[in-house]
């Protein structure tokens, strides 16, 4: 069982603020990238449409390099195409790989790139069947099922999504199964129950008084 901090930011500034914060309890961070396609428009922030615009998070992996010899860091693909994105991560030292299967022109070909570089895994965004999943799960190292609709942090879990963790976990015994989307201290114990090993949180880690006591109070619920 692990509690993974997941960062989702546009700015390199405050990825790097959350990193510095997670470093001292954290064993792996949980990197979220979106391109600005495989997710919605932000909405209009007025009537007249000012700061509307895509959906984009910061996207350049070599500032990441200094982090990487200290801290396990696993990428979370919201984009389209993900593959592309695997060769400059690596270089710059991230070990998991997990690509969103909803824009994603070859599962096979982007687990067996992903494999050459360090671990591979699929995500499954909130409204999207597991019968989408064309890879089989004995040839994945980790699969992430999205509690909510992936793109934005703070959202609401959905509960009705812990049927997929559920039957992936009734497939497969020993696979690493990610959640991800309103991993909380109400909602950590009932994903638990369904199958799932790993739970990235992002909100209640990060947004709380105190990251480190938020983490804890995580890590008590799993005991």
């Amino acid at each position: 069982m692990e509690v993974i901090p997941g960062i989702l930011e546009k700015e390199w500034s405050e990825i790097e603020r959350k990193i510095e914060i997670a470093k001292p309890f954290a064993k792996t961070i949980h990197i979220d990238i979106i391109d600005g396609k495989f997710t919605p428009a932000s909405p209009p922030a007025s009537p007249r449409g000012e700061q509307g615009g895509p959906n984009t998070t910061f996207l350049d992996p070599a500032p990441f390099a200094k982090y990487t010899s200290e801290i396990f860091l696993e990428l979370h693909m919201m984009v389209e195409n993900p593959v592309q994105y695997l060769k400059p991560f690596a270089d710059a030292g991230f070990k998991r790989f997990i690509g969103h299967i909803e824009k994603m022109p070859d599962q096979a070909d982007f687990v067996a790139q992903a494999q050459l570089l360090g671990e591979a895994g699929l995500a499954i965004d909130g409204p999207t069947d597991l019968s989408e999943v064309k890879v089989p799960y004995e040839d994945l190292d980790c699969v992430l099922v999205m509690m909510i609709k992936a793109g934005k942090s703070g959202q609401n879990f959905v509960f009705e999504y812990l049927k997929k963790v559920k039957k992936i976990r009734e497939q497969n015994e020993f696979l690493a199964i990610e959640v991800d989307g309103g991993i909380n201290d109400k909602t950590i114990l009932p994903a638990k129950d369904e199958g799932a090993n790993r739970f990235v949180s992002t909100s209640f880690i990060f947004n709380g008084q105190d990251a480190t006591s938020q983490f804890a109070l995580l890590k008590k619920c799993l005991e």
